[in-house]
């Protein structure tokens, strides 16, 4: 069992957290607030600075929400590096950019740690359930020191390549989500608008090529209309934020997911910014004037 430090409790790193505990690791934390209950009771303990939590662990897992927020924690004031044990391993599994992470990657190894992006995907059902997909850069030697931990709080597990693959990976897999999430959308505000049962066209979709995790789980959402998060419409916006970026670096086109993030800053623009990235539902329908369900 591995002395674990885990920064970042969010709605995904609160599960992943406590799946560690009860695998029997040993967890420290950043104070931040109020431990939750569940992981206190568990054993977490909490630390006053990144630097203190890597001078107890072996392993430190960040789980922040974008590039400089990894940046700070690892290199900032009281950072991790200034902790850092020699050979200690750090995991990244917040969604960056992948040319930082290869920064970051290599000023971690001449501090004297290894490093691995180990960015994930299955929002937070998959975090609870420790069936999340796990998208994995790291040297041979990297990968098989994280599979261990990364196997307790996922299901699919993939080493992609080098430093910065796993986060190419999860761009790209970040695309597809708000491009599937968008066309759900417009199929079922097609349905509605025509009059069909919405529960219905869905159920049946199920069952044909349109057949999809999102349009089993997000459709229901756009039905129920349940748009609490999930996954927060300001973070799938950091997502395509990087993969427009690097669309425009590679001088590749991506009108697509340049349409997405436009509904999306719709959603943002109506106060949604917080909503489930299922709320992009909500831009389609006020361009229709029509509720889905209505």
């Amino acid at each position: 069992m591995s002395k674990i430090g885990f920064i970042g409790l969010g709605i995904m790193g609160r599960p992943m957290a406590g799946h560690l505990l009860d695998a029997g690791h040993e967890l420290v934390t950043v104070k931040r607030g109020t431990l939750d209950a569940t992981l206190a009771e568990k054993g977490m303990r909490e630390l006053d600075s990144p630097r203190a939590v890597a001078e107890q662990a072996e392993v430190i897992i960040t789980m922040v929400p974008d590039t400089p927020d990894v940046e700070l924690v690892l290199f900032g004031e009281n950072g991790v590096v200034e902790g850092l044990k020699p050979g200690a391993l750090v995991i990244d599994m917040s969604s960056i950019a992948p040319i930082a992470t290869q920064g970051f990657a290599k000023r971690i190894h001449e501090a004297g740690g290894d490093y691995v992006d180990a960015p994930v995907s299955g929002g937070e059902g998959g975090a609870i359930n420790a069936a999340l997909t796990i998208m994995v850069g790291a040297t041979q030697e990297g990968f098989e020191r994280a599979r261990p931990i990364l196997e307790v709080m996922g299901k699919t597990i993939t080493h992609i390549g080098g430093h910065g693959a796993g986060q190419t990976c999860k761009v790209a897999n970040q695309i597809v989500v708000a491009l599937t999430i968008e066309a759900v959308a417009e199929g079922l505000l097609f349905a509605s608008k025509a009059g069909a049962d919405v529960a219905k066209v869905r159920e049946s979709l199920l069952g044909g090529l349109a057949q999809s995790k999102i349009l089993d789980v997000h459709g229901e959402r756009m039905i129920k209309r349940t748009f609490d998060p999930g996954f927060k419409i300001k973070l799938h916006q950091k997502d395509l934020n990087l993969a427009l970026e690097g669309a425009r670096s590679l001088n590749l086109a991506l009108p697509g997911t340049a349409n997405a993030q436009q509904l999306f800053q719709a959603c943002v623009a109506h106060g949604g910014e917080n909503w489930d990235h299922a709320g992009i539902l909500r831009a389609l329908e006020a361009l229709a004037d029509h509720e889905v369900g209505s």
